[in-house]
């Protein structure tokens, strides 16, 4: 075989007549395609939502990305119970036993803490302790509440204190 035979650079790449049918075919229908989507775009009419410049829609698409809401507390400072705080700042760790805090329900493990007496138990809880922050990281709570909350925990572990009224300064162990 010789070179010029091996690599013929005038060949077609149409080899078959269904081939050439098809390149005779889209060399008609693309341009004429193309010329159509052309004539559309020069020809049509632009359309626009009409209720687009509405007040309320212009307001709506100008409208921040986030908002801040200013709402009183779901219940005021001072006046949330034992159980209530308890829920929302103290389970966290107190219901799994986190970083070896006391178990609620758990009569072996506040056992030691019962008898320091609530006034010894509030001292430290405001304080902090270990892993726990100072009033459990609720620095919003007042002395009453943070009672309030070791009354519910404590008496639910073995403990028989009584909850200290709002009014009042948390009260002595029973």
């Amino acid at each position: 075989m010789s070179a010029a035979e091996e690599h013929d650079e005038h060949s077609s790449f149409i080899k078959t007549p269904q081939q050439l049918i098809v390149v005779v075919l889209l060399a008609f229908l693309v341009p004429i395609f193309g010329i159509v989507l052309v004539v559309q775009l020069v020809v049509g009419k632009p359309s626009a939502d009409p209720n687009a410049t509405t007040p309320d829609a212009v307001a709506a698409r100008l409208q921040p990305v986030g908002k801040v809401e200013v709402a009183a507390p779901a219940s005021a400072p001072g006046a949330r119970s034992g159980e209530e705080i308890v829920k929302s700042v103290c389970a966290a760790c107190h219901q799994t036993g986190v970083a070896n805090a006391p178990k609620i329900g758990d009569k072996a493990a506040w056992a030691p803490h019962l008898k320091e007496g609530l006034s010894g138990m509030l001292a430290i809880a405001i304080k902090g302790k270990g892993a726990m922050p100072p009033k459990g990281g609720a620095t919003d709570l007042s002395d009453t509440e943070l009672a309030r909350a070791i009354v519910f925990m404590a008496n639910q572990s073995g403990g028989s204190f009584k909850e200290p009224p709002a009014a009042q300064k948390p009260a002595a162990k029973k």
